[in-house]
């Protein structure tokens, strides 16, 4: 959410920014008229308080001489009810302005490539020589994890229904590796372990930007006011929800969490395999920090991300994504996409942005500064992998010509085997 100072005092400037992210501007027209709107009660307000204080004051003169004050007793009367009423107006506009900042996205940095959707995406570097480099002719994922018995798609939809997956044997224990290992390195790296529930009341997504804009990607428990998570990130940021915050360091976490989604958006897209699922499995980072360190902590959490593709050697890219192609409350994303061989492209395992403030406005998690004022945090998240998808990456990338799957040196440890066979 923007800072309401700010919005106010900068039409301009965020009307610009904001038409670059697709963003219908009539909700900031409304959020400018209904602000003016604001000020102009406010100023009428402090005119009848005025009058009412210099009536009151003639009021207690006339009383302590004993002149009948009636008649004035009977205007203040009036001026309360004129108040009264200014003031559940003005309640029912500040009530409003806050529904409408809700549906606003973040402000993107001035770096941020100006584009509508994907295409406008800058790709910054390429790592296409680690491993393998980029395999060709191999079995797609799916196919392969059937013939060797560690992905059970037809049992997952009898359980469930189709975009579930049931992983057994080795997959299992591949899914329980990659979990651990990543838990691990980013321990490594100073984040501390966290592991929350998987299900959250409806403030927990208001305070990270699910709700309301995205209700239809998630799954709601009905008669309840819990639903599933679509990612770590809204337990772990808001595990300092309403909370001042010393953020003398960054404050730094790591979970590995289910995720739930709807898939509301997807179009049938990546129906086959594990690309897309309603269940996955995923790491998380989650950062607070201040404003004069958050870009920098920004760029270690992308590297801390990279880290885990590298030890794995898979090979990645790195995508700046455009205004019109970044989530609704990033302020500035890159994307890690790793080698998917049987597609021949790169598919995303990994979104981090920096929202500055915009996410901690909404669950109201501040710091003191070095002056003792209160400020308002930044935050930081992404997916530390997602564990699915680097499952699907690992089964073609490391697919030998017998039909065995190579284990990856780094997670060797963690399988106690070199092979899937």
């Amino acid at each position: 959410m923007i800072d309401l100072k700010y919005l106010l005092k900068n039409k301009d400037e965020i009307t610009k920014k904001l038409l670059t992210r697709n963003f219908d501007h009539s909700i900031l027209d409304k959020v400018f008229a209904l602000g003016q709107k604001r000020n102009e009660l406010i100023h009428t307000l402090e005119k009848l308080q005025a009058k009412r204080n210099a009536l009151s004051e003639e009021i207690g003169i006339k009383k302590r001489n004993k002149i009948d004050a009636s008649l004035l007793m009977e205007e203040v009367a009036e001026v309360n009810k004129e108040i009264e009423t200014i003031n559940k107006e003005t309640k029912a506009i500040i009530d409003e302005v806050e529904n409408l900042r809700l549906q606003i996205p973040n402000i993107p940095y001035d770096d941020v490539p100006v584009g509508i959707d994907e295409n406008a995406n800058v790709c910054l570097e390429e790592h296409a020589t680690l491993g393998r480099g980029l395999v060709k002719n191999v079995l797609p994922h799916y196919e392969i994890a059937s013939k060797l018995d560690i992905i059970d798609f037809a049992r997952a939809s009898k359980l469930a229904k189709s975009r579930f997956v049931v992983y057994k044997n080795d997959g299992a224990a591949l899914i329980r590796a990659l979990e651990n290992f990543m838990l691990d390195t980013h321990i490594k790296n100073g984040y501390k372990e966290i592991m929350p529930m998987h299900l959250v009341n409806s403030s927990m997504l208001y305070g990270t930007g699910q709700l309301p804009k995205f209700a239809e990607d998630l799954f709601k428990i009905e008669n309840e006011d819990l639903w599933l998570i679509p990612t770590a990130e809204v337990p772990v940021t808001n595990f300092h929800y309403d909370e001042i915050l010393n953020l003398d360091t960054p404050i730094k976490y790591v979970a590995y969490t289910k995720c739930f989604r709807s898939e509301a958006g997807s179009g049938g897209r990546d129906t086959r395999g594990i690309i897309r699922q309603h269940e996955f499995h995923k790491v998380e980072l989650v950062k607070f920090v201040d404003e004069e360190s958050s870009l920098e902590e920004w760029k270690k959490t992308v590297n801390d991300a990279k880290s885990i593709l590298e030890l794995l050697e898979i090979p990645y890219r790195e995508i700046l994504l455009s205004t019109g192609d970044m989530g609704f409350g990033s302020a500035k994303t890159i994307d890690l996409e790793l080698w998917i061989p049987s597609e021949q492209r790169y598919r995303e395992t990994s979104s981090i942005s920096i929202y500055k403030d915009f996410q901690a406005i909404r669950a109201k998690i501040r710091y003191r500064t070095k002056d003792n004022k209160t400020k308002y945090a930044h935050t930081i998240n992404g997916s530390g992998l997602a564990i699915d998808r680097v499952v699907a990456a690992i089964l073609e990338n490391y697919q030998n010509n017998d039909g065995s799957i190579t284990i990856p040196k780094v997670l060797i440890p963690y399988m106690k085997k070199e092979f899937i066979k």
